[in-house]
């Protein structure tokens, strides 16, 4: 089912949504006379802010999406789809679950299984998911990894199958950039046609800011001064016309085992947090779930085979920042389509 499907049902069931919940999340004000709204609030433990052109308050209709998102692909949410399917509860998938789990093995099978959405026992194993083990070690992760692998899993019609019931699912990975397709598809199914939404850094536009010019966004780069500390200096990206656009990264999300600083990027071959030289990994695509996915997909795989798994992929660009051994500790590796969007470094 396509997406604006999936809007018109959601608006359906918006008025009984907020009859239930009787509150809003999202706060909404003018942001000048442009004629421009931005709404903000806390969602999926981050935080969303969305900027539109026009005159009518959709902080309504946007909580409707949420909670029908969340209904579908929240795993902390124990009455989601996503969580009867990983405790055995049931197998049913709605049209978000679908769409989500679909694309995921789309690049599942075009990065030779570098992304895996069943790689969540090891993301828990690690301490990154919604479940932690109190220890990891060779043979805990040999014991996980034969559970973990998206051929093991069937899909047909709307029911998900799984080939052994402790495979569990983590769409962290790409959830928030559907979740931001949906609300910028609910946008357009309201006439707005300049936004910017984003999620946790995951970001749906369309169209010019409040400037008329188009959306400008930043993007951060890693730098390990010698006190340990992380600074960010900005590269400025312009996104033109109507796409996604998503960043994957260690350098944030990590914590200390033994020592050692260990990311929160999975390897599903072997079990273990990725040793690749890519620090971040920024994609802009047609749509931002793409993006979301293939972000991750670039941080397990490399740079040297980023290009081969992005041309199996039509209208994405990508950015990666790899890390370095000489003083300024990085450096970056462009597409050419991405480079023309870099306005300042």
């Amino acid at each position: 089912m396509s997406i604006s499907s999936i809007i018109m049902k959601i608006a359906n069931v918006s008025f009984a949504i907020f009859s239930l919940i009787g509150f809003s999340a999202c706060t909404g004000n003018k942001s000048n006379d442009t004629g421009y709204l931005k709404i903000s609030g806390e969602r999926f433990h981050t935080y969303y802010h969305i900027t539109y052109q026009g005159t009518e308050d959709f902080s309504n209709g946007i909580d409707s999406v949420f909670e029908v998102f969340n209904h579908s692909a929240n795993p902390f949410d124990t009455t989601s789809l996503i969580a009867a399917i990983n405790n055995n509860q049931g197998n049913r998938m709605d049209d978000i679950l679908k769409t989500i789990i679909t694309r995921s093995f789309d690049i599942s099978k075009a990065s030779g299984g570098a992304y895996d959405i069943t790689c969540s026992p090891l993301i828990n194993a690690w301490g990154f998911g919604y479940e932690h083990l109190k220890e990891v070690d060779a043979q805990v992760i040999d014991s996980l990894k034969k559970f973990v692998g998206y051929e093991k899993i069937t899909l047909t019609n709307d029911t998900l199958i799984k080939q052994d019931e402790r495979m569990k699912l983590d769409l962290s990975s790409i959830s928030k950039g559907y979740c931001s397709d949906l609300i910028a598809s609910f946008l357009k199914s309201r006439g707005v046609e300049n936004f910017l939404v984003e999620i946790g850094g995951e970001i749906a536009y369309k169209g010019v800011n409040p400037n008329g010019e188009a959306w400008r966004v930043g993007i951060n780069k890693p730098l390990f001064d010698t006190t340990g500390l992380i600074q960010d200096l900005e590269e400025i990206v312009v996104l033109q016309g109507n796409g996604g656009l998503a960043t994957s990264g260690n350098y944030r999300n990590f914590k200390l085992i033994d020592g050692k600083r260990v990311g929160h990027t999975i390897d599903p071959k072997s079990g273990y947090p990725i040793q690749t030289d890519v620090l971040s990994a920024t994609v802009i695509a047609a749509d931002c779930m793409t993006a979301d996915g293939l972000a991750t997909a670039l941080m397990v795989v490399g740079s040297q085979k980023a290009e081969e798994l992005m041309s199996k992929f039509s209208n994405t660009e990508y950015l990666l920042i790899l890390g370095t051994k000489d003083e300024n500790g990085f450096k970056t590796m462009v597409s050419p389509g991405f480079r023309q969007k870099i306005i300042s470094k």
